[in-house]
């Protein structure tokens, strides 16, 4: 859906715009775990996006199989290409090594499993999704879909991800908020007290409270602190923390119906007209305008 409206955007008519394969280590024909027979466009080729769905069959056993899986992750993750895992497909970014050190999230029923057999990953139990250096997570189907949104965004635009979440997740009512992600690249830094400033904001974000106290109880002044996280995430604080509250009100504008005074509330804005220029400051539109766009007809 994404492919062809962003094709007729780019002026392609009915053309898609991007080209989806469904790939087998192989090229061969795949059985899935109920037996059902599934024909492939090809084997494993360059791409620019992966997407590993879930497995249920034993992890040793499908390395054994497809030995030419991990290299191949290696190698399209070291030309620039974006890595999606769903649920227990994040075993095989795992174990390629390439999230060693980076924050992810997985299945719940395997949290146990993945933190025995990779303690280098910052395993994430909290988090539905998950982003580090064009790898992501996705705890299940539904969070999935929040990720398959975001991407859409970022490849085609919030136009075409939002008609695309209205056509297809208008019932959807979910049990959790989709919190923020596309701040995981921000986290590749060494400087261990500033993850640990990262991960309280994520916690925090809607609180409130002021940056020289952050600094102080971790041992900084304000100056210290200010140069130092812009040096670890290339952000300003204030700036930080403005996206994670605007990234957590998209989701909330998209996926709830509550007012936009109740969600200025929610992320931390007592005042809904400073909240509302924000949001327009960083969108270029306004949440009335962004929520609009998902009950609209295309």
């Amino acid at each position: 859906m994404a492919s062809l409206r962003h094709g007729k955007q780019l002026g392609q008519g009915l053309t898609a715009s991007f080209e989806t394969r469904l790939v087998s280590p192989d090229g061969l024909p795949v059985s899935s775990f109920s037996d059902v027979a599934i024909p492939v466009d090809g084997a494993l080729e360059d791409t620019d996006i992966i997407i590993l769905p879930a497995f249920w069959d034993d992890f040793d056993t499908l390395l054994q199989r497809y030995p030419q899986i991990l290299p191949w992750l290696c190698a399209q993750h070291a030309r620039g290409a974006v890595l999606c895992a769903e649920a227990t497909g994040a075993f095989w970014l795992a174990e390629a090594g390439l999230l060693d050190g980076k924050e992810a999230t997985t299945y719940w029923r395997f949290f146990a499993t993945f933190a025995t057999r990779y303690p280098q990953v910052q395993l994430n139990q909290d988090k539905h999704l998950t982003d580090a250096d064009n790898l992501y997570c996705a705890g299940g189907p539904t969070s999935a879909c929040d990720l398959y949104i975001y991407l859409i965004e970022r490849f085609c635009g919030a136009n075409i991800a939002q008609a695309v979440a209205r056509d297809i997740l208008y019932e959807v009512q979910r049990n959790y908020t989709t919190g923020p992600i596309g701040f995981g690249g921000q986290k590749l830094h060494q400087d261990v007290i500033i993850l640990q400033i990262q991960h309280w904001l994520e916690e925090h974000f809607a609180d409130k409270f002021r940056f020289e106290d952050v600094a102080r109880e971790h041992g900084m002044s304000i100056r210290n602190f200010m140069r130092r996280f812009q040096t670890a995430t290339g952000d300003k604080p204030l700036h930080y923390l403005q996206r994670l509250r605007i990234e957590t009100a998209k989701g909330l504008l998209s996926a709830t119906r509550k007012s936009i005074k109740t969600i200025s509330y929610d992320v931390g804005y007592d005042d809904a007209s400073f909240f509302a220029r924000l949001f327009r400051q960083h969108t270029e539109r306004s949440p009335h305008q962004y929520r609009q766009q998902f009950q609209q007809a295309a």
